[in-house]
């Protein structure tokens, strides 16, 4: 189970060609850490210009150093929370004055808070409400024009979530983590469904058991003890691991829409 964050910048960029993103403007929510930095590595590498959003306005700022450096990118850090629908909106424009048009948007923003349902403080249920569903539903609605417009233009356009496993499996003491990523899974077909005519390729990626910071945060410390435990038992994928599956998702040609990917454990079949 996770989607996103962790704190290592020094995240490997195998096999990503030059210039296979190139002329793309990205936008990547919670880019600060973990699948959204690995992420931003991966796209910044390929020749894509990259606009990174998060909270964390340092981790951000050493981000785009590190990409400016590395692979003589474009980027552009923009400390945003996406749960603050008019920040995001503030956000987009000057992505759009200083990058261009978005036509590929990774919505990556996302926590992950368990508990027992009758243990738990449900002011983290409102946190993961607001940011892995109200979130990600801003961070499309205000990217979409964007996104058929380079479609109406004939270019390759593309949305993709970041939902979990957890949407499908069940984790007992993440009901409402769980939730909120059925939600994202059925949300994106439905979009795929009507924006895929239109020439936006809509996809989910769905990972489990990546080894970032997701669910350090969480309160109820049994959970998050048993949470370590299950990422210890087995061997794990890494951020790098799932950004490299969204990178592939993204370049393929046009016509093609990997529709749902999910990324996990070898072990875990």
């Amino acid at each position: 189970m996770t989607d996103s964050l962790s704190n290592n910048f020094s995240l490997p960029v195998a096999n990503v060609p030059a210039g296979l993103l190139a002329g793309r403007v990205a936008v990547i929510t919670g880019a600060s850490a973990g699948i959204g930095a690995a992420t931003a590595h991966r796209f910044a590498a390929a020749g894509a210009a990259v606009a990174l959003l998060g909270r964390r306005s340092g981790l951000l700022d050493d981000l785009t150093a590190t990409l400016r450096a590395e692979h003589s990118a474009e980027v552009l850090p923009v400390a945003v929370d996406v749960a603050d629908p008019a920040a995001l909106t503030a956000a987009a424009s000057m992505i759009r004055a200083t990058l261009g048009r978005p036509d590929l948007v990774v919505a990556n923003a996302g926590v992950m808070l368990g508990a027992p349902f009758d243990e738990a403080d449900t002011a983290e249920w409102d946190q993961m409400i607001d940011v892995n569903l109200r979130g990600l539903l801003a961070t499309g609605r205000v990217f979409i024009a964007d996104l058929l417009a380079a479609a109406e233009a004939g270019r390759v356009a593309d949305l993709v979530n970041l939902g979990s496993t957890a949407a499908e499996v069940i984790f007992a003491d993440y009901p409402v983590y769980g939730a909120t990523k059925a939600a994202v899974t059925q949300l994106t077909r439905n979009l795929r469904a009507s924006l895929g005519p239109r020439g936006v390729r809509v996809r989910s990626v769905d990972p489990a058991f990546a080894v970032t910071e997701l669910g350090s945060d969480m309160a109820h410390e049994a959970t998050r003890a048993g949470l370590d435990e299950m990422r210890s038992a087995i061997t794990t994928i890494t951020a790098g691991d799932v950004a490299d599956a969204i990178t592939f998702s993204v370049a393929v040609p046009g016509r093609v829409n990997i529709a749902e990917l999910t990324v996990v454990p070898t072990e875990l079949g």
